[in-house]
């Protein structure tokens, strides 16, 4: 806790703690991907520029905003947000890369990391049901609902 005014919102402390820590995986999830996703929006080449370009920006853009909102909840819960890449690199499931992929394995790698953030949400409900927190419960629908889409809209590259 940041200060000494307590926390009074209606979910124990051993709650709001555990709702935090798995929240704090889910923003570091979510800002390496966003950081991916830039990456790949300033470096992807060949006959899919225009269009991976533009949509690797929409879905950079909206994972900023995301990411802002996840912080903050984990905020509202009394504790602190992780904000360094040393703390996201030790709590991240996502893997960082280690070369520069050509344009489709972009989209390949985008599409696993969506679904990756979506197990990690998924992990952190159980918790968040236990304790009414249907404010924390509401932003992981939200959060459910943008990734499954989003890895939807990766994948249909990919087919055929």
């Amino acid at each position: 806790m940041d200060n000494d005014m307590d926390v009074n919102i209606g979910i124990s402390k051993e709650n709001r703690e555990k709702i935090a820590k798995g929240l704090s995986r889910v923003l570091a999830d979510s800002y390496m991907v966003y950081l991916k996703t830039h990456n790949y929006h300033w470096n992807v080449t060949g006959e899919l520029f225009h269009s991976l370009h533009a949509q690797f920006e929409e879905q950079y853009t909206e994972l900023a905003e995301a990411i802002d909102e996840i912080a903050e909840r984990i905020r509202s819960l009394g504790y602190r947000a992780p904000g360094s890449f040393r703390e996201y690199a030790e709590i991240t499931s996502i893997k960082e890369d280690s070369d520069q992929p050509k344009a489709l394995e972009m989209v390949r790698r985008l599409a696993v990391d969506n679904e990756t953030i979506l197990r990690t949400a998924r992990e952190v409900l159980p918790a968040c049901d236990e304790a009414d927190d249907e404010a924390s419960i509401d932003l992981l629908t939200q959060r459910l609902h943008v990734h499954s889409k989003t890895a939807w809209m990766l994948r249909s590259h990919l087919e055929g």
